[in-house]
């Protein structure tokens, strides 16, 4: 394996060494001591560089760093939070270089079994001359198990409070953070993650936001994140090589780190997406899947040198750490190495004969393997693997480490409305390159633009984010070019902006950068009470096809049990020309995300619905009485009637 030599030449050549204890064991490779209870396989304790545990003390052992899942029987909607405690510990493998433990935990039928029926083989692997561990689990169903839904799988790391008070995320979110205290002082928002520091230890931070989904990030972006102690300079980081074991593609956000001090690996939740995001299993249903490994990176300098050094070491090794996946080491016969994986490469062009006579190069699409669906369907997938890439600026793109197995190609190109997906299923198989050649994809058109607004890009990233409410801020985010969508409480700026009268759009004057809100949410009247809002686009025509049919191309970016309806000109008409029904748990306003899952209509209207002159599209969000019932929208065009030229 091509890792980062440990510095100490000494401690590098110090065999790694397992010992068992009553309900305990303990494997030390000199640089790095992990514990863990016994058969539970829970960690209770990680040595390191002098601090004699990372983890949490006060907390009790099962409290520490651990797995969970949260789960229900079907037809029985009471979560159920699960801790996997082991039954059983084995030894894998035992020599100088490398040690593997297994935990497992096994679901027996024939014994009216109780608990999640799943099997779950929880591994650990410390290799010699590393600062850090390596985590991974196999999940399996047999058949003719009973039917359950399981909401959300991770490891969890709860590390010691008076030590790990810096956090990083990424090179532009990171922070001093409140403690768990801080919090517990401060006054709860409109729901319970949410606090408002009123007297944290830290005068500094008196008067911020806390709330754990404002450091949550993108499956493709979430490959390494945790805490720096100052005393002695040391980090503690999960670093995740892989996305192909997570659900629901590149974008499918996600928690990471947040204060406690806590760092997630989250392997799956409904978080961002909504209920249909959790794994269902019928009656019977066998599965079986490899989560990880995840490397958990301990790393230190000296006290002369400055901490934050140890994000940009961190962010090194993640590199590494990648760049080695898919690992060599692993010894459960469930995780393939390289030899016995596949390769697909290939050509993505787009063909819009409206944009352009000539096909025009796919630059920078998203092009990913997923289990067999319909179009748009990995957005959504939840037991298979994804192997995602991103195209170069020619099209041009290659999926490495693919596991054995049949899979769709589905595709989206920055700047172009809809999805790809190819219509062939790909067999892979190991050790074999699959060449795809020059894949055409015709993105949802029927005229030439008339106007649009916004950029498709299944974000609404690009419109009016406002400025949060002076007393409700995070100084993170405050700072030019942050991430602005991620304070809290901007779904109530919308009625500081449009306290009366709802939002105006008039092509040729508006800009969706300044006069577009990011959020369709409804108002705020008084007394908590939020009703439904309408927006107009004004827009005018002068020659009107009044025989064809126009098209206005709707993409959403997030919807939170909301409705869109569209109105042609009346906006009284008892009926709309257009609705989407009820649609959408994604909760992306509540926990500020700028989008949740993508949405595309294709809304027909005929020229006689449209006039000379000034036209209003009214779309209105019915569904009112919260204030994260809403949409957010990702592009909107309106095209003419097909030309026939």
């Amino acid at each position: 394996k091509n890792s980062k030599k440990s510095s100490l030449e000494t401690a590098s050549s110090y065999p790694v060494q397992l010992r068992i204890e009553d309900d305990h064991v303990v494997v030390d490779n000199g640089l790095v001591k992990v514990t863990f209870s016994s058969p539970g396989g829970m960690i209770t304790g990680i040595e390191y560089n002098g601090i004699d545990n990372i983890l949490e003390e006060t907390n009790k052992e099962s409290n520490r760093g651990y797995w969970d899942v949260v789960w229900t029987e079907l037809g029985h909607p009471q979560d159920t939070y699960d801790k996997l405690e082991g039954t059983r510990f084995k030894i894998i493998m035992e020599d100088e270089d490398q040690v593997e433990i297994s935990f497992t935990k096994h679901w027996y039928p024939s014994r009216n079994g109780t608990g999640i029926p799943l099997n779950v083989d929880k591994r650990f692997v410390v290799l010699r001359g590393y600062t850090g561990f390596y985590a991974y689990g196999i999940f399996e169903r047999l058949a003719g198990w009973r039917g359950i839904k399981i909401y959300q799988g991770r490891i969890a790391f709860k590390l010691r409070q008076d030590s790990f008070r810096y956090m990083a995320v990424s090179d532009e979110r990171q922070r001093i953070m409140p403690t768990a205290q801080d919090r517990e002082r401060g006054e709860p928002l409109q729901y319970p993650e949410a606090v408002l520091l009123t007297n944290p230890s830290n005068a500094f931070l008196k008067g911020e936001v806390d709330d754990k989904y404002q450091y949550s990030s993108e499956n493709k972006d979430n490959c390494v994140h945790g805490w720096i102690c100052s005393k002695p300079s040391v980090g503690f980081w999960m670093i995740t090589p892989s996305t192909e074991f997570r659900t629901a593609g590149p974008v499918k956000q996600d928690l990471t780190s947040h204060a406690g001090p806590v760092t997630l690996s989250m392997f799956f939740s409904t978080h961002y997406a909504g209920e249909q995001l959790g794994l269902e299993f019928s009656d019977g249903e066998p599965w079986k899947k490899v989560f990880g490994p995840v490397f958990v990176y301990l790393n230190s300098v000296s006290k002369d040198e400055d901490p934050l050094t140890l994000w940009a070491d961190a962010k090194e090794q993640m590199s590494i750490e990648t760049e080695s996946w898919p690992y060599d080491f692993p010894l459960s016969e469930d995780y393939l190495f390289n030899d016995q994986r596949g390769m697909v490469s290939g050509r993505l062009l787009v063909r819009d004969r409206y944009i352009n006579q000539e096909l025009i190069t796919a630059n920078s699409a998203y092009v990913g393997l997923a289990p067999p669906g319909d179009v748009g369907s990995w957005q959504t997938e939840n037991k298979g693997y994804q192997f995602w890439t991103q195209a170069d600026v020619q099209g041009y793109f290659r999926i490495k480490g693919v596991l054995p197995g049949n899979y769709s190609l589905y595709a989206w190109v920055p700047g172009i409305i809809g999805d790809y997906k190819y219509n062939v299923y790909i067999e892979v198989t190991p050790g074999k390159a699959t060449r795809l050649g020059v894949l055409e994809y015709s993105p949802p058109r029927n005229g030439p633009t008339l106007w649009e607004i916004g950029i498709p890009d299944r974000s609404a990233a690009e419109f009016y984010i406002p400025d949060p409410n002076p007393t409700l801020m995070n100084q993170l985010y405050v700072k030019p070019n942050t991430e602005k969508f991620r304070q809290y409480g901007l779904w109530d700026r919308y009625t500081d902006l449009y306290p009366d009268n709802d939002l105006i759009y008039t092509l040729g004057l508006s800009n969706y950068q300044t006069d577009w809100f990011f959020a369709h949410v409804n108002r705020l009247v008084g007394n908590r009470t939020y009703i439904p809002t309408t927006w107009q686009i004004l827009f005018d025509l002068k020659d009107i096809d009044q025989t064809g049919d126009y098209t206005l191309q709707l993409a959403l970016a997030s919807a939170t049990t909301a409705e869109l309806q569209v109105r042609i000109n009346d906006p009284n008409a008892e009926r709309p020309h257009f609705t989407t029904g009820l649609i959408g748990k994604d909760n992306a306003i509540a926990r500020h995300g700028i989008h949740g899952l993508n949405w595309l209509y294709s809304v027909y209207i005929s020229g006689s619905h449209l006039q000379t002159g000034t036209n209003t599209i009214f779309l209105t969000q019915p569904r009112g009485g919260s204030p994260f019932k809403g949409i957010m929208y990702d592009y909107i065009r309106l095209e003419q009637p097909p030309q026939t030229n």
